[in-house]
C-alpha cells in the first residue's frame, strides 16, 4: 500500500501529462536543435523547443542552461580557411573528441577541425562605424550576431611625429656632423598619422577575415560639406583621402556597400535603437549600435540585437628603437629605449605566467621582463623571469570582454 506522499506524486505526475499546459516526458522536439535537422543550417546550434524553459516573470521562453547570449567561438579548417562559428559547447565536445583542435588569434580563441568537412558557408557580413576616438565592428548572419568589437583608435602617431622632427631639427643645430636637410620622401599621399589610422581599422578587417567567412563589408561612409574656407578644407582633406585609401584596400578583400550617416540613423530608427551621446563610454549603444544595424541591413534576420556582448580592443603603442633616451638622467647617463624585443620574446605576445595568468609582454630592464594586463594595459610586474612566462602566440593589441550594458 503505498504512502500518501506516494500516492500524491503519482497524481501530479499523471495530471502533468494528461495536462496541455505540462512538458511531456516523452523525446523532445529536435527542429532546429542540430545543424543536420535542418537543410542548410550552420554550425551555431539553435535551441529546440523542448530544451527550452518559460519565464515566469515575461512570459517568453528562455535558455535553460545558457546566459542571455551565447558565446561563438570561429571555426577554420585544415587549411586555415574560416567556416561557420559554433558554440562554445560544441567546440569543448570537438576538442575532447579529438575532432578539433583549439588556438588562439590575438586574443580570440578558435577551434580548427582536424577532420574533412564540406566548404559551404552562410553569408556573413561586417558593418564598420569609424570614429575618431572609438569606432566598431560587427559580424553578422541571418541568424546570429557571432562578434561586436569596440575598438580605441590610433591617434598618438602625429605627437610622436612631431617630437621626432623636433628631436631632428635639434641636431641639426648643434654643431656636430650632420647630413644636409634634403628632401628623400615624395611630397603627397597620406600624412603618416592619417595613414595609421585607417591602416588599423584594414588590421582588424584583415584579423576579422581569418576567423568568420566575410563575405560584404558595409561601412558608414563619412562626410564632411566643404565650406570654401581653407583651413577648414586643409582639416578634412585627409580624411576623404584616407577613407578613398580604405575603401580601394577593402575592394581587394571583400565586396564593399556604404551607408551614408543619415542612412544609418533611418536604420536605427526603424529598430527602434537610439545611440548615446557619451561617445567614449563602453556600451553597445556608443557606437556598436550603428555597427549592427549597418551589418543586420544586409543579412537581415532580426529587428533588436540578439547579442549585445562586446569585445573591447585597444592597440598597443610600440617604441621605435633609439640609442638611447633623449633626456639623459643625473650624470649625463643615457639609457637605451624602444625596440620590440625582451630578451627573445616580441613584445606585445601573449604569454602565461603562473602567477599573473595570461598577459601581455612589455619591456625590459635588468634581466627581468615587464608583464601588463589584456584588458587595460596596466603593468602588472617589471621583475617577472623569461624563463617562467609561457609563450602563446604573437599580437599587437589588446583588448577585454565586456557584458551586455
Amino acid at each position: 500500500m503505498p504512502s500518501l506522499k506516494r500516492q500524491v506524486k503519482q497524481e501530479t505526475s499523471l495530471d502533468k501529462i494528461r495536462s496541455n499546459s505540462g512538458r511531456l516526458k516523452s523525446t523532445e522536439p529536435t527542429a532546429l536543435g542540430r545543424a543536420d535537422d535542418v537543410a542548410g543550417a550552420s554550425l551555431a546550434r539553435n535551441l529546440s523547443v523542448g530544451q527550452q524553459r518559460r519565464d515566469v516573470s515575461t512570459g517568453f521562453r528562455t535558455p535553460a542552461y545558457r546566459d542571455k547570449t551565447e558565446v561563438f567561438v570561429p571555426v577554420v579548417d585544415r587549411q586555415q580557411r574560416p567556416l561557420m562559428p559554433t558554440t562554445s559547447s560544441r567546440a569543448r565536445r570537438w576538442m575532447k573528441s579529438g575532432k578539433a583542435t583549439g588556438f588562439w588569434k590575438k586574443g580570440i580563441f578558435c577551434v580548427q577541425l582536424n577532420v574533412g568537412t564540406g566548404k559551404e558557408t552562410q553569408e556573413v557580413a561586417v558593418g564598420i562605424d569609424p570614429g575618431g576616438k572609438k569606432e566598431a565592428f560587427t559580424i553578422k548572419s541571418e541568424a546570429h550576431t557571432y562578434l561586436n568589437i569596440q575598438a580605441d583608435a590610433v591617434t598618438w602617431v602625429k605627437k610622436v611625429v612631431e617630437v621626432r622632427r623636433n628631436a631632428r631639427r635639434v641636431r641639426r643645430y648643434r654643431k656636430a656632423p650632420c647630413r644636409a636637410n634634403r628632401m628623400n620622401r615624395a611630397r603627397g599621399g597620406l600624412p603618416p598619422s592619417t595613414k595609421a589610422r585607417w591602416q588599423w581599422k584594414l588590421r582588424i578587417l584583415a584579423w576579422l577575415g581569418k576567423m568568420f567567412p566575410i563575405k560584404m563589408v558595409v561601412v558608414e561612409d563619412i562626410k564632411a560639406t566643404t565650406k570654401g574656407k581653407r583651413h577648414w578644407n586643409q582639416s578634412f582633406s585627409p580624411l576623404e583621402i584616407g577613407k578613398k585609401w580604405f575603401y580601394y584596400e577593402i575592394g581587394k578583400l571583400h565586396r564593399l556597400e556604404t551607408r551614408r550617416g543619415w542612412e544609418t540613423k533611418e536604420l536605427r530608427d526603424a529598430a527602434g535603437l537610439k545611440k548615446s551621446s557619451n561617445k567614449l563610454s563602453d556600451r553597445f549603444d556608443a557606437h556598436c549600435v550603428d555597427s549592427w544595424v549597418l551589418a543586420n541591413w544586409w543579412v537581415g534576420g532580426h529587428i533588436q540585437p540578439d547579442n549585445q556582448r562586446m569585445l573591447l580592443v585597444s592597440p598597443i603603442q610600440f617604441h621605435r628603437r633609439m640609442l638611447h633616451r633623449q633626456n639623459p638622467r643625473a650624470g649625463g647617463e643615457r639609457l637605451a629605449y624602444g625596440g620590440t624585443m625582451s630578451l627573445g620574446l616580441k613584445r606585445g605576445s601573449l604569454v602565461k605566467h603562473p602567477k599573473y595568468g595570461l598577459t601581455y609582454m612589455g619591456g625590459t630592464s635588468k634581466g627581468r621582463v615587464s608583464l601588463h594586463s589584456l584588458v587595460d594595459g596596466v603593468r602588472l610586474c617589471r621583475n617577472a623571469k623569461v624563463e617562467d612566462c609561457h609563450f602563446r602566440t604573437y599580437n599587437t593589441q589588446r583588448g577585454g570582454d565586456s557584458s551586455a550594458n
